[in-house]
């Protein structure tokens, strides 16, 4: 039940902190006092859509709380709860929204902050609001069709209906998906094998191109090469000594001769002649290797043709098939040869998924003929219960039926129900067709009352359901409003007396003005006494309030 709840800064409302008790609650007040304002705030706090507009004072945020208890063993309400990583206070739930004057809003439970779809989950459980426009409801198939499920206790199979429609429709979706990829193969093979068969004979390898083209640099440059080459091992070893010339290494020989002769007289030339040595042999070494490269170095006229051949190949594949490198052609042939060669698999898996298509189907076929069983033996009761209620609000000859039709298979099963509805006692005809305003009110109030019983919503709230009705009819809704408010706690936002007279408490909301009579605010508050006696009076007879309205209104209240 909705024990509190507090509004700061909300349209007209700037600050309203009000308590409210279990049973019957009646709110009234004149028309434009601000009742449609109150209830926006809790619709707000409900989960609805919201901008800066609500706001009073432009520059401060809106907030609107409540605290609602709740039963501590409700495992639904606390698998909402926990699921959101929220803690779960036994038997107390505080809900908040906030809205800043940029008109972004935040919601909390329990002061953890949860997202707006979360908080309308949990909140769907706990308040119900039924407005003068819900009775177009009662147009609405999906409604009826709700209502008679309820009422018939097909929770469990409904959730297993539309678990199998699911799996069946996910299992469909992905067997067509398979089936447009093998026709897609089937028309582009012809062009996906040639494609491929160009890559494989290409075998190719990564960084082969690189290693080529390095290779061909020297292919194409080894006269140069060797001239070089052939030049330092002249340089360090000439070839014809007795013209003069003498190698490095037999002149550092020399060199380290003559130190060591020298070092007799100056022990310091003694310690070059270990570094000339050094570098003697490091020298010989370069000159072996210089003699290795100038060797391996040939004038290969048939070997650069095959490299150029090779890299005019990879070049003209690179361009063909838009790649950068040989990794990303070596990637598109293996694509091309899972495209190719992956037909089978996906053949097996669509011969696997038709087998799961057809089971799944049978299931779905089993359940929707259990729910159209479950909804035609609970078709008569549930219409029966319906004209009961109706009776008691003096619609002595009403007749309701309900039609249950064959429909294509959905979420729901295979049946579409249809509300057929007479208050005259003639023919039953479509409820949308023939049902006048008062009447769809107590038609719907006879419903709310069932869903409240078989629903366990905690709190219900009726924002003018008695629209329409007068007299002794407003008197009995009273009195079936009264009785739901025996079992759960009970809003009812009204304009009749009857109904007002019933009420377990009675709150009034106001509309005040500042000393210049500029400014006005809503505020609402709990009234017994004389000032509910007044109250009811006004309601009687308007502004204008007679002594024979204050004695009507004392009667109604006793």
């Amino acid at each position: 039940m909705l024990q509190s709840l507090q509004i700061r800064n909300y349209v007209l409302i700037d600050s309203l902190d009000v308590d409210f008790p279990e049973g019957l609650v009646i709110i009234s007040g004149q028309t434009g006092a601000g009742k449609s304002i109150l209830l926006g705030a809790l619709t707000l706090l409900l989960g609805a859509k919201t901008d800066a507009s609500i706001l009073g004072n432009r520059a401060e945020n809106c907030v609107v709380e409540a605290l609602f208890k709740v039963p501590a063993d409700d495992s639904k309400l606390k698998g909402l709860v926990s699921g959101n990583e929220t803690d779960w206070n036994e038997g107390e739930l505080i809900l908040r929204r906030v809205v800043s004057p940029s008109g972004r809003s935040r919601a909390f439970v329990n002061d953890s902050p949860v997202t707006l779809q979360s908080l309308q989950e949990i909140t769907s459980h706990l308040v119900d609001i039924h407005t003068q426009h819900q009775t177009l409801l009662l147009n609405d198939p999906g409604f009826q069709l709700s209502l008679l499920d309820h009422f018939a206790g097909n929770e469990a199979l409904l959730l297993d209906c539309e678990g199998s429609f699911r799996t069946l429709k996910a299992l469909e979706t992905e067997v067509a998906d398979i089936r447009g990829r093998l026709s897609r193969l089937a028309e582009e093979r012809a062009y996906n094998e040639a494609r491929f068969q160009k890559l494989e004979e290409a075998r190719l390898q990564e960084g082969e191109l690189e290693s080529l083209e390095a290779e061909q640099r020297q292919l194409a440059n080894a006269e140069e090469i060797k001239n070089h080459l052939g030049a330092v091992e002249e340089l360090m070893n000439p070839s014809d000594p007795e013209a003069g010339g003498m190698s490095i290494s037999s002149a550092l020989k020399e060199a380290q001769r003559a130190l060591e002769k020298a070092g007799k007289y100056i022990p310091l030339s003694a310690s070059l002649t270990g570094r000339i040595e050094s570098a003697r042999i490091e020298l010989d070494d370069i000159l072996e290797e210089v003699s290795a490269l100038n060797a391996r170095t040939e004038l290969n006229q048939a070997r650069l043709e095959r490299v150029e051949e090779r890299m005019t190949l990879l070049y003209d594949l690179l361009r063909q098939f838009g790649a950068a490198s040989e990794e990303d052609l070596i990637a598109q042939r293996d694509a091309l040869s899972e495209l190719l060669f992956d037909s089978t698999a996906l053949e097996d898996r669509l011969a696997e998924l038709e087998k799961q298509v057809a089971s799944e189907r049978k299931r779905l076929s089993d359940l929707c003929e259990r729910l159209h069983g479950a909804r035609e033996q609970a078709r008569e009761p549930f219409a029966q219960a319906v004209i009961k209620r109706l009776r008691d609000l003096e619609l002595e000859h009403a007749v309701f039926e309900v039609a249950i039709r064959e429909t294509a298979i959905s979420a729901t099963g295979c049946d579409r129900v249809q509300f057929l509805f007479s208050a005259s006692g003639a023919v039953p005809v479509d409820v949308a067709k023939c049902a006048s305003g008062g009447e769809m009110s107590r038609l719907m109030l006879c419903l709310k009352a069932m869903m409240a019983k078989f629903m366990n919503m905690p709190t219900l709230i009726f924002d003018e359901i008695d629209s329409g009705v007068s007299g002794s009819a407003a008197d009995k809704m009273g009195e079936m409003i009264c009785a739901m408010g025996k079992d759960m706690q009970i809003f009812a936002i009204t304009h009749l007396p009857q109904v007002a007279a019933k009420g377990d408490a009675h709150y009034l909301v106001e509309k005040e003005f500042d000393v210049l009579g500029t400014t006005a605010t809503t505020t609402i508050r709990p009234i017994q006494g004389q000032d509910r006696v007044r109250e009811i009076a006004r309601m009687l007879s308007g502004s204008q309030i007679t002594p024979e309205a204050i004695a009507n209104a004392r009667s109604l209240l006793r």
